[in-house]
């Protein structure tokens, strides 16, 4: 069976990875009983992630005819004589409405419905999350009819609650030996005292009033002690390290003569806001200059440099050797690049990526410069905006789809970045859609 790209966008692309079978069909009955046959609606259905009825009754509602899909049988119907190339357009109308993401155009996309009742598809490629038009015939069908959710989501959700349950037992199993080991180090003490007074009362020759004391009072001893010797166990000693404490104890420890001389100055823990202090050099602005002097930041230089030869209007092809004769670091003249093509653009940063990825694509020729540039989109994202940093993920997948970027550098990153420093990074959130559909690929094309 003739297989097709999904997506018109994608037909001429040999190695696009979703396909779909050819759409066959079948003239059938004359007359008013005519009808149109989808020979192969399941399979086509099953590439596309969606039931069958979904898109039969798409085709039902674009022509204003009739349309049954039978489940038991798996046959499509609709009424009316209908072209094959016709119903393969509405087909791919079908795809762009209901399959494809909105951001990123990739068909792998969960359909999901929400407690307003509104159609979304969620793109596991990239997270994002696209609202349907539901002004569209099919939406009242699709609410009527709504997908079944993947089991592989409830066995999760099961897991989960099973692992918080699982905690929670071990939590309190933790307590309750807690518990049971300050009960017996209570016990140990009460049984060592009354030993030892046992002892003493022995050595004791004469018979007074004292020895004949309710034993009450022992007890009452012991317990305190041992409530003592409990608390000391639960106190952490730690030692005043502060610049006052330390002034203290010097005070405490030197005559008062010696002790006039020692200094502990607290200036540059905790500078004054406001003017600068004498001797301190002051802090360069944003804009690269501090009181109308050149800035002595080499970032700020660079990106001042840099957006000086973009505006020039030189070829792609010559930024490499321009910034091979720039001063610094490859990462810093990477993250100064980067922020001059994209400084201050927060929503639609994606299609800008891809209106300059020529330019990010001159620069990854060599070793180990995809990681440069994968840190430097992590630096910008780092201080972009949020609505900027939701759109990470498609800038990742443009640059993989147009090659500038490849996968095993991409996961590289991405698991560095997990076990860096920075891990608490809202971007991390935003890649990992894209990472888990990188790694699923590549699982299914080692099955196939």
């Amino acid at each position: 069976m003739a297989l097709l790209n999904i997506g018109a966008g994608n037909k001429d692309d040999a190695f696009y990875r979703y396909k779909m079978p050819r759409m066959i069909t079948k003239i059938e009955g004359r007359g008013n009983g005519i009808k149109t046959n989808i020979v192969n609606m399941v399979e086509i259905a099953k590439a596309l992630a969606r039931p069958a009825s979904y898109t039969t009754k798409y085709f039902g509602c674009e022509l204003g005819a009739q349309s049954k899909f039978d489940e038991k049988t798996g046959t499509s119907h609709v009424n009316g004589a209908h072209d094959t190339a016709k119903l393969a357009g509405l087909l791919e109308n079908f795809i762009k409405k209901f399959v494809q993401c909105y951001g990123c155009g990739n068909p792998e996309t969960e359909v999901l419905i929400s407690k307003s009742q509104m159609i979304n598809l969620k793109c596991a490629a990239c997270g994002f999350i696209s609202d349907v038009d539901m002004r569209d015939k099919l939406t009242t069908f699709i609410l009527k009819n709504p997908p079944e959710s993947k089991k592989g989501s409830k066995d999760k959700k099961a897991m989960r609650r099973a692992e918080k349950e699982r905690l929670k037992e071990g939590e309190a199993a933790d307590e309750e030996l807690k518990k049971l080991k300050k009960e017996a180090a209570k016990k140990k003490g009460g049984s060592s005292k009354e030993s030892v007074s046992k002892v003493s009362s022995k050595k004791k020759t004469n018979h007074s009033d004292e020895d004949h004391s309710p034993p009450g009072s022992q007890a009452d001893e012991s317990e305190a002690a041992a409530a003592v010797e409990d608390s000391d166990d639960d106190v952490e000693w730690q030692t005043d390290t502060s610049a006052a404490a330390a002034q203290q104890r010097i005070q405490e420890q030197l005559n008062a003569v010696t002790a006039s001389m020692v200094m502990i100055s607290t200036e540059e823990e905790k500078p004054k806001s406001g003017k600068n202090s004498p001797g301190r050099e002051a802090k360069p602005k944003s804009n690269g200059q501090v009181n109308g002097v050149k800035s002595s930041n080499p970032h700020d230089d660079l990106v001042v440099t840099i957006k000086e030869y973009l505006k020039k209007g030189s070829p792609a092809s010559e930024l490499k050797s321009f910034l091979d004769s720039l001063s610094g670091t490859p990462q810093l003249i990477i993250d100064a690049l980067f922020e001059a093509l994209f400084e201050g653009v927060g929503k639609g940063l994606s299609k800008e990526v891809v209106k300059k990825k020529k330019f990010l694509g001159a620069v990854v020729q060599e070793e180990g410069s995809q990681l440069i540039l994968l840190n430097a989109i992590e630096s910008f994202f780092g201080k972009a905006s949020p609505e900027a940093g939701k759109e990470v993920a498609l800038v990742l997948k443009a640059l993989y789809d147009d090659d500038v970027l490849e996968e095993e550098f991409i996961v590289e990153w991405y698991e560095k970045g997990l076990n860096g420093g920075n891990k608490s990074s809202p971007i991390w959130k935003n890649v990992k859609p894209f990472v888990e559909w990188l790694q699923s690929a590549e699982s299914e094309t080692e099955d196939e």
